[in-house]
């Protein structure tokens, strides 16, 4: 499992990006199984918690994870990778805010997800407070917006890649409302099965 938190600016070039890994484990083996596990590029791994059944002079010395596994689900390794190491972020967003024009236009897409699909896609961007209401129309999904902590929140799902999804309209600001010029951060969460964004790859067990 990776977790990815990463800062894209409005270039789309990624500015800080990290990746927190867990490999979690079932293990429904008899007896007293030694079991190796080693990677095709463990050099990737940085700050590494060990589960205590793994040999850590083994680890320290060749790299290789050895160990008896208790029966049952346990965390065998965390492992953390900081922006040093070069961070594809699957997904990519076009974007148009403009309040001064009262014009919003955001499409989603994926990129370098190695045919995988990318899912539970949702996006919520805060507003400035002088917004009064968004007219917006999804291509798909819904949209909410909550007048009080002006928040708009769109649940995507699922992305097509032979349509994308898009959302657009107007914003409306409330009566007296100067210009605005601001840059809202807009939040993007997602999910992507069987990949492994850091290209973490067992090479056998």
């Amino acid at each position: 499992i990776e977790e990815v938190d990463a800062i894209i600016d409005k270039n789309g070039s990624t500015v800080f990006a990290e990746i927190q890994g867990y490999i979690d484990c079932c293990i429904k083996l008899s007896g007293m199984p030694d079991l190796t596990m080693t990677f095709v590029n463990p050099r990737s791994l940085d700050d590494l918690s060990l589960h205590p059944c793994i040999r850590f002079k083994r680890w320290e010395n060749e790299k290789v994870l050895s160990f008896i596994p208790p029966d049952g689900n346990f965390r065998l390794i965390s492992y953390h990778i900081s922006s040093q190491s070069i961070v594809a972020i699957p997904i990519y967003l076009k974007h148009y805010i403009s309040f001064r024009e009262g014009k919003l236009d955001i499409t989603v897409g994926p990129k370098q997800t190695m045919g995988r699909q990318v899912e539970e896609v949702s996006l919520e961007i805060p507003m400035p407070k002088s917004v009064a209401n968004c007219n917006l129309t999804a291509s798909q999904g819904r949209y909410t917006f909550d007048p009080v902590s002006k928040v708009l929140h769109w649940d995507v799902g699922k992305i097509d890649v032979a349509k994308l999804p898009n959302i657009k309209g107007s914003i409306s600001l409330g009566a007296g409302a100067g210009p605005v010029e601001a840059n809202p951060t807009v939040t993007v969460h997602f999910v992507i099965n069987q990949m492994a964004v850091s290209g973490l790859k067992v090479s056998r067990l």
